[in-house]
C-alpha cells in the first residue's frame, strides 16, 4: 500500500495568510515527509519563494494545473 500525502487546502483561507500556514507546514516536516497544496490559482509565485528561501531542500511537483484547482506536491529533501 502507498502512502498518502496529507493535503494542506488553502482556498479558503484568506490571501495574506496562504504562504504563512504553507510555509508553517513546510517548516514541521522532517526530511523526507511532504504534502500536497490545495490552491484556487496558480502557486508559481510561491515557488520562486520556496526556490530562494529554501534552495535544495525542497522538490516540488505539479499535480494539477487549473482552471479552478491546482494542486502541487511539496517535499523536505532528506538532510545530507
Amino acid at each position: 500500500m502507498t502512502a498518502v500525502s496529507p493535503e494542506l487546502d488553502v482556498r479558503q483561507e484568506i490571501p495574506a495568510r496562504r504562504h504563512e500556514r504553507i510555509f508553517a507546514t513546510y517548516g514541521a516536516l522532517t526530511a523526507g515527509d511532504d504534502f500536497v497544496l490545495v490552491n484556487d490559482h496558480d502557486p508559481k509565485p510561491l515557488y520562486y519563494q520556496f526556490a530562494a528561501e529554501h534552495t535544495g531542500r525542497f522538490t516540488w511537483g505539479d499535480l494539477e494545473q487549473g482552471p479552478e484547482v491546482w494542486k502541487v506536491h511539496i517535499g523536505r529533501v532528506a538532510a545530507e
